[in-house]
């Protein structure tokens, strides 16, 4: 990835549906990291580009880097929400990841996001990871998405979800290297 030609200001303008002035005025804010080429044109690198795009929360990623594969991390509890994001990042800078506080939120998300792999914890408020196992996987538009379960509370929980439909279930507290050839299994 990091060996892609940089980008043109017209490259970019087409990209982000905006004029060839507009990205000119976004690098001469500061806003979007840039070098003059010795004829003095300018150029963007790739991952300035992609930090550009992630920071002013630019929608054209679809676009650009459709490689980047989609997980959504379901969990109440904050830290272990902050712990598995950054197993996952610390994976592959290639997997685009959004969070869920609960499972109603969960399945908002799905539509909007469209993640090939949850990591959905089962015990949570309003809706549960039971039943957000069951309607990702009762329906034939979501059903292709692979689930990896995480709980606290041990074999009961993790046979049920697996009869719900999980792909696999972990038990918590979760084992990073564990965790993480399980996300790549599942995403293959």
């Amino acid at each position: 990835m990091e060996n892609k030609k940089p980008y043109t200001t017209g490259e970019i303008a087409a990209l982000c549906h905006v004029t060839i002035n507009a990205v000119k005025k976004w690098i001469a804010s500061g806003k979007l990291e840039a070098f003059k080429t010795p004829g003095g044109h300018f150029r963007v690198n790739h991952d300035d580009f992609i930090t550009f795009l992630e920071k002013f929360k630019l929608d054209v990623k679809e676009d650009i880097f459709p490689e980047r594969r989609k997980i959504l991390i379901i969990d109440d509890e904050h830290d272990v929400v902050e712990f598995i994001k950054g197993a996952i990042e610390a994976m592959d800078k290639d997997y685009q990841v959004e969070t869920a506080g609960d499972g109603y939120e969960a399945l908002i998300k799905v539509g909007d996001f469209k993640p090939e792999l949850l990591v959905l914890d089962i015990r949570m408020p309003k809706i549960d990871g039971f039943e957000v196992c069951r309607r990702i996987k009762g329906d034939d538009g979501t059903k292709q998405i692979k689930i990896l379960a995480v709980t606290a509370y041990g074999r009961d929980d993790i046979e049920k979800i697996i009869q719900c439909g999980a792909d696999y279930c972990m038990p918590k507290p979760i084992k990073l290297k564990e965790f993480q050839r399980n996300i790549q299994r599942l995403l293959k």
